[in-house]
């Protein structure tokens, strides 16, 4: 992607050049990230102190080393702080890049925005065919920037000769709102749906690869009647390792992890960890790409998100058609995670592939081929969906009022065994939140995991069932849950403690 500024004036992000008349300007490394920051921001000002952060990963820097740099680059752009034709400064705010910019090679297709829960999400839709696909990205993304690295736009444009292809920067990332810290994955899950309802798509194929996994196997667990097929990359059931999980780092060689990419703020190198056949540039616009999408805080509370992603429980209701693709050698995620995974969604097709990149970028014909053919070999026609779905059984003197006041906080209300009124929530951060808000102090709530039809009023699945039981057995003004809704609980931030063979859901 080469951005004309006016005149013969051109950015290069993939060679990390500016040139005039074609010939490059000399610039720093370290002036040219500046530029780079501000042209991937240039739809706002950008503040000095967001500057500092994502240029020198939250390094000590002065004030006086950041307007050094602004000088460099306004003079290897002929601008200068008197006209600033290029970079505007807004004292006591910050900088913006204002020139006129013109894209050379990257898709026409504009990056446009749809709101998820008062959140502005970016997306764009590249492509076209009868089929719709989601790409649901791994750590982060940059709508823009993805373009940059030629590898990872030939992974895109070929995904898009598919079908019409979705892309979106998830919350907290890229070109979309940062919210007052990183919420859980069942929350973030809401921008998928967000997204396809903006641009008019039913159902989709969800291709999830590394952290962009757990979500699309969440959201074909939960909404299966908006998901076509499932392709998993390089993903993970489970972020850290446990007894019955070796394939995760444990959690001190994560937490080590996660401070030195912080702390050291050094993108090539983390390049080098996910795809070991990198060379320098790809290595660069990584770490261009990472420092636009991402601040060292929103890095660390995105791993700190991560490391408790556990979607175990989700893997056996997933009933769509599922691709589970990985390399033998991944450098990043061990590969019996994936057999893992295959092993647990009916009727899953599991594809090894050689190699050692965990990255798309990384040889990506490979991971496209056997996607092409799955695509192609899709039914099409569907049955009657079956979701995942968190069930809320009230029980006590105004267990009634707590029903409608459920249905108001965004559930549906049918009927379990003998007429017992309950309460579907699509997951159940959602409807123990909302429990715990709405319980009165002399009636009580159960919430079990049930498989149910998705547009069915009467129910006796077994976890409807459970739910009633958990309502009736727990003591006044208490929700009790089941362990498998704690596991899917984790990083909503919902408290809970032992009760018997149960937990129980506590304010935090």
């Amino acid at each position: 992607m080469v951005l004309g500024f006016g005149g013969d004036l051109e950015f290069d992000p993939v060679l990390f050049e500016v040139r005039r008349g074609g010939v490059p300007v000399p610039l720093e490394p370290q002036a040219f990230d500046v530029l780079a920051y501000l042209v991937s921001h240039r739809d706002r000002v950008v503040a000095k102190e967001e500057l500092m952060d994502g240029v020198w990963g939250g390094r000590f820097v002065s004030e006086t080393a950041v307007t050094s740099r602004i000088k460099q680059v306004r003079r290897a752009l002929g601008d200068d702080g008197h006209s600033q034709r290029m970079i505007r400064t807004l004292h006591g705010r910050g900088y913006r890049f204002v020139a006129p910019v013109e894209a050379s090679d990257r898709p026409a297709e504009p990056v446009r925005y749809t709101v998820s829960d008062g959140l502005h999400i970016a997306y764009q839709v590249t492509g076209s065919g009868d089929l719709d696909l989601v790409l649901i990205s791994g750590f982060v993304s940059h709508l823009e920037l993805d373009w940059a690295d030629p590898r990872h736009a030939h992974f895109l444009h070929r995904l898009g000769s598919m079908g019409r292809l979705i892309r979106f920067d998830k919350r907290g990332t890229g070109m979309s709102d940062r919210p007052s810290g990183l919420p859980d994955l069942e929350t973030r899950m809401h921008d998928v749906l967000a997204v396809m309802d903006a641009v008019g798509s039913q159902r989709a194929v969800l291709v999830g690869y590394s952290e962009g996994g757990p979500m699309a196997i969440l959201c074909a667990a939960t909404h299966p009647e908006r998901v076509a097929g499932l392709v998993l990359y390089g993903a993970y059931a489970k972020r850290i390792s446990a007894p019955d999980y070796p394939w995760a780092q444990p959690q001190e060689v994560w937490r080590v992890y996660t401070d030195h990419l912080v702390n050291g703020w050094d993108w090539e190198a983390d390049m080098r960890l996910r795809c070991p056949s990198a060379d320098v540039p790809m290595q660069r616009w990584w770490a261009q790409r990472m420092r636009a999408s991402a601040t060292p805080s929103t890095v660390r509370a995105l791993l700190d998100m991560n490391s408790l992603v556990d979607v175990r429980d989700a893997l056996p209701a997933v009933r769509v058609p599922t691709l589970v693709l990985h390399r033998v050698g991944d450098a990043l995620i061990d590969v019996g995670g994936a057999r893992f995974i295959a092993d647990r969604i009916p009727g899953a097709r599991l594809e090894l592939l050689e190699g050692a990149d965990h990255f798309v970028s990384g040889n990506p014909d490979q991971i496209l081929d056997p996607i092409e053919r799955f695509v192609a070999d899709l039914p099409k026609t569907v049955g009657r969906p079956v979701a995942l779905t968190a069930v809320t059984a009230p029980a006590g003197p105004s267990a009634g009022e707590l029903v409608s006041s459920l249905v108001a906080a965004g559930g549906r209300r049918c009927a379990g065994p003998d007429s017992r009124a309950v309460v579907l929530f699509d997951g159940p951060a959602t409807a123990v939140r909302a429990g715990l808000a709405l319980l009165h102090p002399a009636d009580t709530l159960g919430v079990a995991i049930a498989e149910v039809p998705r547009d069915a009023i009467e129910l006796d699945a077994y976890g409807v069932q459970v739910a009633i039981g958990l309502a009736d057995e727990a003591p006044p003004g208490s929700l009790w849950i089941t362990p498998g809704v704690r596991d899917l609980l984790a990083g909503s931030g919902v408290a809970t403690e032992p009760a018997d063979s149960v937990f129980r859901a506590v304010p935090s």
